[in-house]
């Protein structure tokens, strides 16, 4: 009896390219070794699962409906591996990412360093840049970024969220009063995040589910967000910072956090990878980790 899964993969993939000579690049293959399988497949079925021109290739309606239930039983397929190499693997080998420079220090390398503690044989590599870098030309395993990195053949999954605080030292509070609306805040001393000489505004939610946009007039105007933070607590002016940067201050009392009543914003991070038909147990596992410690990290409280 002839194995029910053959030629199964390179017809879905087909499917899923639009065409054969997609599916042959994407394959390794030739379009000739492509079209024979894919004929020889039919031939088993005794089912026409392609319209044929001769610039294209477009499933018929048998075609669809044997797609849904191939691809469902491919992934099923590739979840039982999974779940197995998982059971059996040790988690080893090189783990190389990309972070963000000050993200990376305070949150995430915490995380990925406890991952590698626990097993001996992960060997991590970090590389702290605030640049969106080339993960697959540069040879990174996945990267965690605010915002997303776009790139053909990546994936991307938010993972955590920045939420942020408008905070002040009580010496500058005591000197200038506390803004009571986030349009009271142009009236104030300001210290400001700068990237590439452009400022970034600060947004606060409103009701109506939009963003209320204010761009302070600053004096101050840093592109390092630990710099502002410092200069918040010497009670040089207002700030607009994440949460995990500004926790242990506000725990401490060298910053006060204002505006409290109100939503917080919040920018999504993501975790991005390239694309593979299977996912290696390192990189799933550093995934995990990150999903299930990194908004602990990153939210108030």
């Amino acid at each position: 009896m002839a194995d029910p899964l053959t030629g199964v993969t390179v017809f879905v993939e087909a499917a899923e390219a639009g065409g054969f000579s997609a599916a042959a690049e994407r394959l390794h293959l030739s379009r000739s070794a492509v079209g024979k399988t894919i004929a020889r497949l039919e031939e088993r079925l005794r089912t026409r699962l392609f319209h044929r021109t001769t610039r294209s290739q477009s499933l018929t309606t048998e075609g669809q409906l044997y797609y849904e239930h191939c691809k469902r039983a491919l992934e099923q397929l590739r979840a039982g591996r999974a779940l197995l190499e998982s059971g059996r693997k040790t988690l080893s080998g090189r783990l190389r990412v990309s972070v963000p420079v000050i993200f990376g220090r305070h949150c995430v390398a915490p995380l990925l360093t406890g991952l590698a503690e626990r097993h001996p044989e992960l060997e991590l590599e970090l590389s702290f840049s605030d640049r969106n870098v080339e993960l697959i030309e540069g040879g990174f395993d996945l990267a965690v970024r605010s915002g997303r990195l776009e790139g053909e053949g990546l994936v991307c999954r938010q993972i955590a969220g920045h939420r942020m605080c408008l905070c002040a030292a009580p010496a500058y509070l005591q000197r200038n009063g506390a803004p009571g609306t986030p349009a009271e805040i142009t009236a104030h001393d300001a210290i400001v995040y700068t990237n590439a000489g452009r400022q970034r505004s600060w947004l606060f939610p409103r009701e109506n589910g939009r963003n209320e946009e204010i761009t302070p007039a600053a004096r101050l105007r840093f592109d390092d967000l630990e710099a502002i933070a410092d200069a918040a607590c010497a009670g040089m002016g207002l700030a607009w910072l994440p949460y995990w940067l500004v926790r242990e201050r506000l725990r401490s009392g060298a910053l006060q956090q204002l505006l409290a009543d109100g939503p917080d914003f919040s920018f999504p991070i993501h975790a991005i990878w390239p694309q593979t038909p299977q996912l290696p147990y390192r990189i799933r596992a550093a995934i995990d980790t990150l999903v299930e410690s990194l908004p602990s990290l990153t939210q108030p409280g």
